[in-house]
């Protein structure tokens, strides 16, 4: 039975690198599929990865009905076999309801990679409705790793190297922005309620965590 699948990891944990396998190897049997992206690194209408790799694919807005776009491919004589959806995060609920859609009514498998939480730990709506939605989701086992050597589980915007909190959800930047950018650094639960980045924290130099507990005279 065709899927609806949820591939959900922090940032730098390689969703894009499996979503560009998953295409190299379906392609390679034979079948062809319809990549949706939207505000990736090497520009529109690109899927990409920090390994370098990358394929073409449609840019997604907020006005896109994948629905009605895979039906109008399938009416026009296109083909499409599987559907892969990158940076799923930003797409609106409503979207999410048009892929699950063309999993039931085409019988398509549906692969969408994102991340679960924005930087302040709080679910992105469209990740959200695809975890209420999925048939099922894979928590990718590429572990990013906190400064700390933790395993990483939460995003955190950064700027000047200090976490920030506040903010609108969705701002484009990138785990290796320079420091005076705006960028994301991924964090254990630990730093990231701590708002500790490896520049605030001075990591390399950092001496181990002292319980703040009073001396018993």
């Amino acid at each position: 039975m065709p899927e609806l699948v949820f591939f959900s990891g922090t940032m730098d944990c390689g969703k894009s690198t499996l979503a560009l396998q998953i295409e190299h190897n379906r392609s390679a049997r034979g079948l062809q599929g319809m990549i949706y992206a939207r505000d990736d690194r090497a520009g529109r209408g690109k899927l990409s990865s920090r390994l370098g790799l990358v394929t073409e694919a449609v840019e997604v807005t907020d006005d896109t009905d994948f629905y009605a776009h895979i039906v109008g491919t399938l009416s026009s004589g296109g083909r499409v076999d599987y559907v892969i959806a990158d940076e799923a995060q930003f797409l609106a609920p409503d979207q999410i309801d048009q892929l699950a859609r063309v999993v039931d009514d085409l019988e398509l498998d549906v692969f969408a990679f994102g991340i679960s939480t924005d930087f302040r730990s709080k679910l992105f709506p469209g990740s959200q409705r695809l975890v209420e939605l999925a048939d099922r989701i894979e928590v990718l086992q590429v572990e990013a790793l906190c400064w700390c050597g933790a395993r990483a589980t939460h995003n955190a915007r950064t700027l000047d190297g200090q976490m920030v909190v506040e903010g609108a959800q969705v701002v484009i930047g990138d785990v290796h922005s320079a420091p005076a950018e705006v960028g994301y650094e991924v964090l254990c639960r630990r730093h990231h309620r701590r708002r500790q980045t490896a520049a605030s924290a001075h990591a390399a130099a950092l001496s181990p965590d002292v319980l703040p507990v009073d001396t018993v005279k």
